[in-house]
């Protein structure tokens, strides 16, 4: 007998438990549910109150509240619905999981409970912590739920808090970067490097090497070696403190206005965070492709944060690289303040996307900026940037209005075979390419601030204001007009990734629902 679609049986009503533990479980919950209902789940009803799913594996029913971030799961059993917390919540995914596909994996629940630990232990410190002053670090710092569709996304490896509380965003860190001398004999460096020797002086002999030092202390004994043989002298730290930005291996130095990314050997999300090999051999051939697109665009501000290099050593190639990655000040429109565009979706104090006194207007001057470089760079130039929320920076005026796009990190980006070819860097076929485009740019990013939105103003359609700046790229991009029509959108499924171990790099979708299709257009003309 099918439980009462909408009953009182269970106490949603009660008051949320604000204690440390109450607000770790739910902020875990949300990006788990949100991976268990799109990848796995049936959707059988909405009431007044509640999403009612099926979970066909085991077959057991699970209802939550809300829609962009749901919340107080409940399963129905004994005929009742009963309230279950996040250990529980994670024990029915892995029941479902294996069942669904199978397989079984006994690392993923392990970091979905260690996810939920981190935000425990940063919740703790955040209470006695200061948050930075200026808006656009807030920000980057403000992540407590992080990615919104994976299953364990504040996961640190496992490692003790106090290991990595030093070093995390999200407890508001800075510190000083470990500056190394390396021997030049052993140098192995691309590109402009020429900023991080502006971090400190190397003594004759040896050239400067600024180090991460949480990776420092996990590469610990692999380079105990070069410490004692003389290719590595410990010289200090630099003299200000960076600050870790919500990638946590990339930190901004706000006195030098350069960005250093570095190695971390730790799993973070999909994939262990090092900066391979092949990524650091192919990454200047990729970084000139996006800035020769960028520099194409006519009557744009739309800007890109090159990569412009790495140094490392050559016997720890990987442990040691450090990536130099443009600054803001040199980018930025005059009066205008950059922010994270995952921190519009997460809120913070401060957050424009809150203020915006006219959703439309709003909206329309948000998609103006974001949308139209990444489609001119894929249509006109074979370049598909990796435009999710934590890559995008998005600058307002001092209304609070989005008048500038800012686009980081070439490790992501791919390129079609005509732009790829003379670099002789690995190309994707233009329909994979414009998939990969679409779930960055429409699925994980333009829909997850649209929801936030629309959740904050009742009543606004964010669909047609998108329809309308896609129809106008038609012409270029035939890809844009047909995804007005397409039935459907690819969603990624992070959860079903990790849970049969399949490559960070070896995205599976999901097909959503398309709201374009159903939106009306509209269209009141191009924007001014």
């Amino acid at each position: 007998m099918p439980p009462p679609a909408d009953d009182d049986t269970a106490p949603d009503d009660a008051a949320p438990d604000d204690t440390v533990a109450g607000r770790a479980d739910a902020y875990a919950a949300v990006p788990l549910l949100n991976c268990l209902l799109r990848e796995v789940a049936e959707p059988l009803e909405d009431g007044d109150r509640h999403r009612t799913y099926r979970l066909p594996g085991t077959g057991r029913l699970l209802r939550v509240r809300g829609t962009r971030r749901p919340t107080r799961p409940e399963v129905y059993a004994g005929g009742t619905w009963h309230r279950i917390g996040h250990v529980e919540l994670v024990k029915l995914a892995a029941e479902e999981l294996r069942r669904h596909t199978g397989v079984s994996n006994h690392e993923l629940p392990g970091e979905m409970i260690d996810s939920r630990d981190a935000v425990a232990a940063l919740l703790t410190a955040r209470a006695r912590a200061t948050p930075p002053d200026d808006p656009y670090l807030r920000s980057e710092q403000s992540l407590l739920t992080g990615h919104t569709h994976h299953p364990a996304p504040k996961a640190r490896g496992g490692a003790p808090a106090a290991t990595w509380l030093p070093y995390a965003p999200e407890a508001h860190a800075r510190f000083p970067l470990t500056l190394l001398a390396l021997r030049e004999d052993t140098v192995v460096e691309d590109g402009d490097t020429t900023a991080l020797d502006r971090l400190g002086t190397a003594p004759p002999g040896y050239r400067l090497l600024p180090a991460h030092p949480w990776q420092l202390e996990l590469a610990a004994r692999d380079l105990a070696p070069a410490f004692a043989d003389g290719r590595l002298v410990r010289l200090g730290t630099t003299p200000d403190p960076v600050w870790p930005t919500a990638a946590i291996r990339t930190v901004y130095a706000p006195e030098q206005d350069l960005f250093c990314k570095f190695s971390l050997d730790v799993r973070i999300t999909n994939d262990i965070r090092r900066l391979w090999r092949h990524d650091l051999l192919r990454l200047r051939a990729t970084d000139d492709a996006v800035r020769d697109a960028f520099a194409a665009f006519d009557d744009s501000t739309a800007a890109w944060l090159s990569d412009r290099g790495h140094r490392t050593a050559d016997f720890a190639c990987e442990q040691l690289a450090v990536v130099v990655r443009d600054g803001l000040r040199a980018h930025l429109r005059p009066g205008a303040t950059p922010y994270l565009a995952a921190a519009l979706v997460e809120g913070f104090d401060g957050d424009p996307l809150a203020a915006a006194d006219d959703p439309d207007v709003w909206w329309e001057a948000y998609l103006k900026e974001v949308v139209p470089p990444v489609l001119a760079a894929f249509a006109g130039h074979g370049v598909v940037l990796e435009a999710h929320l934590q890559n995008t920076l998005v600058a307002v005026d001092a209304s609070g209005l989005p008048v500038q796009v800012l686009f980081r990190d070439a490790e992501g980006v791919k390129l079609l075979p005509h732009a790829a070819g003379a670099a002789r860097v690995p190309e994707v076929s233009r329909e994979a390419g414009w998939e990969r485009l679409v779930y960055c740019l429409v699925v994980n990013h333009l829909a997850e601030i649209a929801a936030a939105l629309a959740e904050l103003r009742p009543g606004f359609d964010p669909w047609p204001a998108l329809r309308n700046q896609l129809a106008r790229h038609a012409r270029d991009v035939p890809e844009a007009a047909a995804l007005l029509t397409a039935p459907t959108l690819p969603g990624k499924t992070n959860l079903l990734l990790r849970w049969t171990g399949a490559d960070g790099a070896a995205a599976r979708y999901r097909p959503l629902p398309n709201p374009l299709r159903a939106a009306t257009s509209g269209d009141r003309g191009p924007s001014s």
